[in-house]
Order: C-alpha cells, then sequence, then structure tokens
C-alpha cells in the first residue's frame, strides 16, 4: 500500500466519523432522542442561583413537588410541596416557581 492509498484510507475514515458525528449531533438538536425520555417522571419547574454554583431548584417527581438545595457537594430536600392544581387554573411556569419559591421561603 502506497502514500496515496494510505491517504485516501484515512480520509474516508475522517469522512465517516464526520458524517455520523454530525447526523449525532442533528438527532440531538431537533429532539429526535428526546421523545423516549417522555416516560420520564421526573421534571425540573425551575432553579435560582443563589451563589457560585450553588442553587435552589423545584423538581416534580410524579405528583410530588420537591424543593432541593443544590451546592457541588450535597443536594439537600428542603420543602415538599403538595401536588399542583389543575392545568386550567394554574399559572404560568415561571410564575409558578416564583410563587412555589416564595412561599417555601417563608415562614409561617
Amino acid at each position: 500500500m502506497d502514500q496515496a492509498q494510505t491517504l485516501r484510507v484515512i480520509g474516508a475514515l475522517l469522512f465517516v466519523l464526520v458524517v455520523i458525528m454530525a447526523l449525532a449531533w442533528f438527532a440531538r438538536r431537533s429532539g429526535w432522542l428526546r421523545h423516549a425520555s417522555k416516560s420520564n417522571p421526573l421534571r425540573i419547574l425551575g432553579t435560582h442561583s443563589l451563589g457560585a454554583r450553588c442553587s435552589v431548584t423545584v423538581i416534580q417527581v410524579d405528583d410530588t413537588r420537591l424543593v432541593l438545595g443544590v451546592t457541588p457537594q450535597a443536594i439537600s430536600i428542603l420543602h415538599t410541596l403538595p401536588p399542583p392544581a389543575p392545568a386550567d387554573a394554574s399559572p404560568s411556569t415561571q410564575d409558578d416557581f416564583a410563587t412555589v419559591l416564595s412561599q417555601s421561603t417563608s415562614r409561617p
């Protein structure tokens, strides 16, 4: 095998790798790979940053909403919220997160 054939084989392999990577990127960007995860019962409702690498996150697992404190070392459950109101009476997601966060941080 001479040098020209070796370069042609390497070029063909690089082309195939680039095509595979481009197809994977396109599939991820278009959402083809996300359809399998719709059965996942966990949803992130919102996140609020508290500083460098620390945040408060509200997640929903089935019908339970959890307020989590997230740091680089640990994830802690800060509060458990009741099930959300029916979909027709609930406000937008951003307003809902702000309401949930203010309710969970206020002391009764």
